[in-house]
């Protein structure tokens, strides 16, 4: 029993030291409420101070002069000898203003490369449909304009479209089978002048003063004749080639026949059908950009089809007279090389020129020459800048950098068809690019409007009112009386 009360004293002594401490703590609470001040906005202290914290000079808790108190849980202030630390920037704007906007500009043009590269993927799998589309789309607007004068003498327009339609298959069919059977007819005669040709190439060659002797003809030819006998497997495949693209050619000209026919028929009702995939607010300008498109394309096609005959017509007159074999079917390869600019002209040229070596002799072919570069010179000055005029005019090196993207993509008819859609895109850009200036100076006129309606008399203005619509603004896209709208 002598350890009780021993034991009842230390109990009594903790619990004192305990109710000690929380006195402190209440009392440390408080004296941080009143430094807060009202609001919990903290009230100012002493310089170089923070909330809780004394300031320098401030004794200490056992009263030396100078020296901080160290409260518990709260970090004393940095001494005045430390150097101040400058905030760091948020990392946006510490990125220069150029780079930001070289970013902004990359990733979109990122976004638009790679959209782009899927089309290219998706048109490159289907190529075979999208050349006869657009060749379908060259025909018809070579043909529709006979539409629309048959349908004004009072034809109905399936009547109108089938006699044009038709009539433009049997005109294209037979210049073909003309084209075919010139070729079969004059082959032998083409072959003996062949072989004369390449003797007097022989015997100008041995007179030449290039010094070429006999025995290294013959043994270039031996040489051309080794070649064609090692290369037999890949003679025959590309004969297999051939007859596989033979059966492509025929497919797409199904396909393109068919397209035709819908086209010159429905081309109206495809057209507004197209409109509705368009997003509402697009859809006037894209309205109005649509036709302008169409006239373009229309005049490309004609105007080019224009020069063309007369290329063909006044070069193949001019082999005809020299007595070059196979007038005809160098006519009509000079028409269709012609819808390839720059290049096809050069390359139909060649092709004639070569004709007019083999078969008639070297004073021959450059007779030929002469025809070929006067009617081209002819064409690029006079009948292009006449015909075609300035609705259509490209620059050359557009013209030589499309021809040559066309030609890498798609082949021949990519060729043929990337200046035309480069003239198209160019007037869809330039009419969009002017729509949007005049809506944007519509915009500013409807605002100046309403400001001025609005400072009338009293200031108010006038329930429901609405300044008037500028003469030939489009419809409203959201109105449901929009006849674009409509199906």
């Amino acid at each position: 029993m002598s350890r009780v009360p021993g034991w009842l004293g230390r109990l009594g002594a903790g619990l004192s030291r305990m109710g000690r401490q929380l006195e402190e703590r209440r009392e440390r609470a408080a004296a941080e409420a009143e430094a807060d001040g009202p609001g919990g906005v903290p009230a100012a202290g002493p310089p170089g101070g923070r909330r809780g914290v004394p300031g320098p000079g401030a004794g200490t808790a056992a009263g030396g002069p100078g020296e901080d108190a160290p409260t518990p849980g709260i970090v004393p202030a940095p001494p005045a000898y430390a150097p101040a630390v400058a905030a760091r920037p948020d990392p946006a704007d510490a990125v220069p203003w150029g780079v930001r906007v070289a970013a902004e500009a990359g990733w979109r043009l990122l976004v638009l490369a790679g959209t782009l590269w899927v089309l290219m993927k998706v048109i490159s799998a289907v190529q075979l449909v999208v050349l006869a589309f657009v060749a379908a789309l060259l025909i018809t607007a070579l043909l529709q304009p006979t539409v629309a004068r048959l349908r004004r003498t009072g034809l109905p327009r399936g009547v109108a479209t089938a006699v044009t339609a038709v009539t433009g298959f049997v005109i294209m069919g037979l210049v073909g089978w003309f084209v075919v059977w010139q070729v079969m007819d004059n082959l032998g005669d083409v072959s003996a002048r062949v072989r004369d040709g390449i003797e007097e190439l022989k015997r100008w060659a041995l007179d030449s003063p290039f010094h070429v002797t006999e025995s290294q003809i013959n043994d270039i030819a031996e040489n051309l004749s080794d070649t064609i006998g090692t290369n037999t497997e890949q003679i025959t495949s590309a004969g297999l080639t051939g007859v596989t693209v033979m059966v492509e050619v025929l497919t797409g000209m199904l396909l393109a026949m068919f397209s035709t026919l819908f086209l010159l028929y429905d081309g109206r009702k495809v057209w507004e059908w197209t409109l509705r995939l368009v997003p509402a607010q697009a859809r006037p300008g894209v309205a109005g950009a649509g036709p302008r498109a169409w006239r373009t394309l229309t005049a490309y096609v004609r105007g080019t089809v224009i020069v063309a005959l007369i290329d063909a017509i006044f070069i193949g007159l001019g082999i005809y007279f020299l007595d070059v074999p196979l007038a005809v079917p160098l006519g009509v390869f000079i028409f269709l090389f012609a819808f390839i600019p720059l290049v096809g002209a050069v390359i139909s040229g060649a092709l004639a020129v070569v004709v007019a070596l083999v078969t008639n002799g070297v004073f021959t072919a450059l007779m030929v020459l002469l025809v070929v570069l006067a009617v081209q010179q002819i064409e690029g000055h006079v009948l292009q800048p006449f015909i075609l005029g300035r609705a259509v005019r490209v620059h050359p090196l557009a013209v030589v950098l499309t021809v040559a993207t066309g030609g890498l993509v798609a082949g021949i008819g990519g060729a043929v068809v990337a200046v035309p859609l480069v003239a198209v895109t160019n007037t869809v850009v330039g009419y969009l690019r002017a729509y949007s200036e005049e809506q944007a100076l519509r915009r500013l006129a409807v605002t100046a409007g309403e400001a001025v309606t609005a400072s009338g008399p009293g200031g108010a203005k006038a329930p429901g009112a609405r300044p008037p619509e500028p003469p030939g603004a489009p419809a409203d896209p959201s109105d449901p009386s929009d006849p674009s709208d409509r199906p």
